[in-house]
Parts: C-alpha cells; structure tokens; sequence
C-alpha cells in the first residue's frame, strides 16, 4: 500500500511539473550545454574558456560565479550576459542577429558550466 502511494505521489507531482517544465523549454529558457560549446568555437577566438586570462577579451572561466563582468560595474546575471552577447561592445561584435534565440540559450547554458 506504502508503494502504490509512493508512486501515486511521483506520478502526480510529475503531471503537476511536467506541463510547465515544457512550457519553459518551448519559451526556450533552458539551453543545451553541450550543443553551446559548438557555439563558443566563434566565441573561442576572442575568449578563453578554461581560464580568466584574457585573450583578445576576457577569459571567460568561472564567468557565471563572478560578481561583476570584465568592466568590474556591470553585475553577471543571466540577462546582462545575454545583453553583452546580443549588444557587444568594446571591441566585441554584436550578435544579437548573428545567433538565434536557442543558439543563444545553449550558449548560455554552457557558460554557466565554466
């Protein structure tokens, strides 16, 4: 009796969750990491990925867990980093119509893994 409510539980909590974790992957929030490494090969001429020595722009190991990006004002969160991929600056070209939106969200989703 214990194990069929167990399972009735698990399978109630996954109908609860189920149709919302797909809302938020159809949205596109959540990136593939490993498919956001394909991405970072443009990125890996201008940023090191294993280290925070700068190449032609800052190493980007760790980038995620930093207070602030490389200017040391802007605070990292998801969306400034975004806005740093999609506006550029400094030298860094803007892609924001270079990379779709999924490209984006598994770059995303791999930076976060450095």
């Amino acid at each position: 009796m214990k194990l069929t409510k167990t399972l009735a539980s698990v399978f109630g909590l996954t109908l609860l969750a189920g149709p919302s974790l797909f809302a938020q992957d159809k949205k596109g929030g959540a990136g593939d990491a490993a498919k956001g490494k394909e991405v970072f090969e443009q990125c890996a001429v201008c940023h090191n990925a294993d280290s925070d020595e700068k190449k032609m722009g800052p190493g980007l190991k760790g980038l995620m867990k930093k207070a602030t990006l490389a200017d040391g004002k802007t605070k990292t969160t998801d969306a400034s980093v975004r806005q740093k991929i999609d506006q550029g600056g400094n030298g860094m070209p803007a892609y924001e119509e270079m990379l779709d939106k999924k490209e984006k969200d598994n770059l995303m989703a791999y930076l976060k893994t450095l």
